[in-house]
């Protein structure tokens, strides 16, 4: 019986059905995305072209494959979309009707790059998203790793998706949609003269210039109400220390607060995602502002080279036959002891009932994805997809140290220049 995984990669990807895909496109655009009131701008208009072209976008969102196809309507893109997603039931049927492309995030994936390839070649069209995943905090992230290097490689034109407050549809902390506005502007980023030209650093440097977007700052101005009776819930995820009193991992979330566990630091929410401290609580601006202080407090603490974090962890795998069902992203196969530190990322413990290990190198690990929500995270051991469950809401934790650690011990995966 053939796996899944070899189904995956015997597939040659083609373009899509014309017909299936603008009847699914009008479909969408005239029922599920209306509550989001979506609002293009064209500085550029894409589907001028009489050829291929790549479209690029920020990844604000699990829902940006709506704000960014509708606009196009009728062209057809292929797009490119997590190895690991398409072993889930509910997506792998329409991910092959409309020939999505998998790719394994955040590692070198020859197979990606010939089928995306193999699209331009037959007059197609991509749209990637090249963060890698969909937006932790609100804000955008840097590239990954090579995406400069494929536009140079695939010499067609490049546009630009710029997708303002999808995050706040569609949070990473609460899988439940809200209701708002969501605002894309489109316009050309580069010619085919102008990649030839470029260096990888250069292109680099302007695609994180173009996506840059930050949901919250946006929002401050635009004033935009998102419909929810649960605006906060899980926050804690993303927001797991005390400004106040510096306690991590004692943050609790109710339908509209966060409260510290440890020193009773309240702050309120409201449907413009404000925040609203009570008494003599204290806060940030915004919840990213928050997460960037996160990120600080990180870089400090390993200074110390004795640094080392630790948590227990259950382990989940692909499956080999059978498509994950129930929303599940992996299936638990064993647990044991992660830890991270200026040597690099280990494991002991066991899989299947048997003594499993493994070290990774801190270079070779510029960060982590998240499936769904901030619960969970996962990486790639030797091409083989892996997902850790902490026992405590340590996640972005994880992410953060991960990053850093990749940066200060020489890995190529850079933060954004003002940043550094």
């Amino acid at each position: 019986m053939e796996t899944i995984e070899k189904k995956l990669h015997n597939k040659q990807i083609k373009k899509p059905n014309v017909f299936l895909y603008n009847f699914l496109g009008y479909f969408w655009k005239y029922t599920f995305a209306r509550k989001y009131h979506l609002k293009t701008t064209y500085i550029d208009d894409p589907r001028k072209e009489k050829g291929s072209y790549i479209l690029i976008s920020n990844h604000a969102s699990r829902m940006d494959y709506i704000f960014t196809a509708i606009p196009l309507l009728p062209d057809t893109l292929n797009f490119v979309a997590g190895y690991n997603e398409f072993f889930r039931s509910h997506l792998h049927g329409i991910f092959s009707l409309m020939q999505v492309i998998p790719k394994q995030n955040f590692t070198p994936d020859i197979y990606a790059v010939m089928q995306m390839k193999r699209v331009l070649n037959k007059g197609g069209r991509l749209c990637l998203f090249p963060e890698g995943m969909s937006s932790i905090s609100g804000g955008s992230q840097p590239v990954a790793l090579g995406s400069a290097k494929f536009l140079k490689m695939a010499k067609v034109p490049v546009y630009i998706s710029n997708i303002k407050g999808a995050y706040l549809v569609s949070p990473k902390f609460n899988l439940k949609e809200r209701k708002g506005r969501v605002e894309v502007s489109i316009k050309r980023l580069f010619s085919v003269n102008d990649l030839e030209k470029l260096t990888e650093d250069e292109i680099t440097n302007i695609l994180n210039k173009e996506i840059h977007t930050d949901d919250y700052a946006f929002n401050k101005t635009a004033k935009i109400r998102f419909e929810s009776d649960s605006i906060a819930k899980n926050i804690e995820q993303l927001l797991y220390k005390c400004p106040k009193c510096g306690v991590e991992f004692s943050n609790v979330s109710g339908n509209d607060y966060i409260k510290c566990g440890h020193c009773g630091n309240l702050i309120k929410i409201d449907n413009y995602y404000n925040l609203m401290p009570s008494n003599d609580s204290k806060c940030f601006s915004t919840p990213k502002e928050w997460f960037d202080w996160e990120r600080s407090s990180v870089k400090e603490e390993i200074k110390d080279p004795n640094f080392e974090l630790k948590d227990e962890v259950e382990i989940g795998f692909l499956p080999k036959y059978e498509y994950l069902k129930n929303q599940k992203t992996s299936n638990i196969e064993g647990k044991g002891t992660l830890k991270i530190n200026h040597e690099g990322i280990f494991f002991e413990g066991v899989r299947n009932n048997e003594k499993f290990s493994f070290a990774l190198t801190l270079k070779e690990t510029p960060t982590y994805g998240m499936c769904t929500d901030a619960s969970r995270f996962y990486t790639f051991i030797k091409g083989e997809f892996i997902e850790f469950y902490p026992k405590r809401n340590s996640v972005i934790k994880w992410l953060l140290v991960t990053e850093e650690l990749h940066r200060m011990h020489g890995g190529k995966r850079k933060d954004y220049s003002y940043n550094e």
